[in-house]
């Protein structure tokens, strides 16, 4: 019992250290960026990215009546969706081959244990920042994470909006979301460089929390939720992002930056596990000796 008791420590000190090595690296490595030669090269961002983020606007009012089309082809105003609840805004773009998708998952993900309801208690709102994206495209998208989520009653309550760029732009310098078109695999303009955020908004419209990276606590998100239901501003969160940026495979620094990083990590966690198993069983072999040798003497 005791031999288990010291293996069960050592995995959690070793989950510990792993723990501590994991997350200073996010913070380091979470563009999907190429690290190109010159002043760009090593672990610094790439140039185009230095007008890539999310400057968090709080208590910021949307601009409502910027025109959008909806996933069915309708022309809606952004504020036909505000008025009643509150709501989650996402802004992406339906051909983006990597980022995107997570950070739709981790908020489907999410959603599934926040015990409210889309369309009742809250709405999903998510812009294309493409403007080339047509109501096909956002219905696609809708279809896909409507299934994901589980709950094909709450349909009324998510919206896969495209528009065009002086909408596109009203939202996003209201949100303080920065995008830059970029190069795709075809050397030709059908990408963008931007950061992962989703943003939680007031009935009347305003900018009430800021959510980011890919991933989304349920607890946080029903707590942002309940309180931007009743038009409470929240606090600016720590501005670690994560970018999403074609990546150059015949430079590969960047990939091998974190390989390098990744392993240096797990020798240092395995060795550091193996040195703790080692010297717990030098101690139970001990004491077990010193048992044995007073039961001698007393014998």
């Amino acid at each position: 019992m005791k031999i288990w008791r010291t293996i069960r420590g050592g995995w959690q000190a070793a989950a510990l250290v792993c723990a501590l090595a994991v997350a200073p690296l996010s913070a380091q490595v979470s563009s999907y960026g190429d690290k190109q030669s010159g002043e760009n090269s090593g672990d610094q961002l790439p140039q185009i990215l230095q007008k890539v983020g999310v400057s968090q606007h709080l208590n910021q009012q949307l601009p409502l009546d910027s025109q959008f089309i909806d996933e069915t082809g309708k022309q809606v105003s952004l504020g036909d969706y505000f008025g009643k609840r509150p709501a989650i805004l996402t802004l992406v773009y339906y051909s983006c081959p990597m980022l995107c998708s997570e950070e739709m998952d981790g908020l489907s993900g999410a959603l599934e244990m926040v015990h409210l309801t889309p369309g009742k208690d809250f709405d999903v709102i998510v812009i294309s920042i493409d403007p080339g994206d047509t109501p096909a495209d956002g219905a696609k998208k809708k279809a896909y994470y409507l299934k994901r989520y589980g709950h094909p009653e709450t349909a009324a309550g998510w919206h896969f909006l495209t528009g065009q760029r002086p909408a596109i732009d009203a939202v996003t310098d209201a949100v303080g979301f920065g995008y830059v078109r970029v190069p795709g695999p075809d050397g030709k303009l059908t990408q963008f460089a931007h950061a992962s955020s989703i943003e939680l908004v007031t009935p009347t419209g305003k900018l009430a929390q800021y959510y980011l990276g890919v991933e989304y606590s349920p607890k946080d998100m029903l707590l942002g939720l309940v309180e931007a239901s009743g038009n409470k501003i929240g606090s600016p969160v720590a501005n670690i992002l994560t970018y999403c940026y074609h990546y150059d495979p015949q430079t590969n620094k960047h990939s091998l930056i974190v390989a390098r990083v990744v392993q240096l990590g797990g020798m240092v966690t395995v060795a550091g596990l193996g040195g703790f198993m080692f010297l717990m069983f030098r101690k139970d072999l001990k004491l077990g000796r010193d048992h044995d040798l007073t039961k001698k003497e007393n014998g």
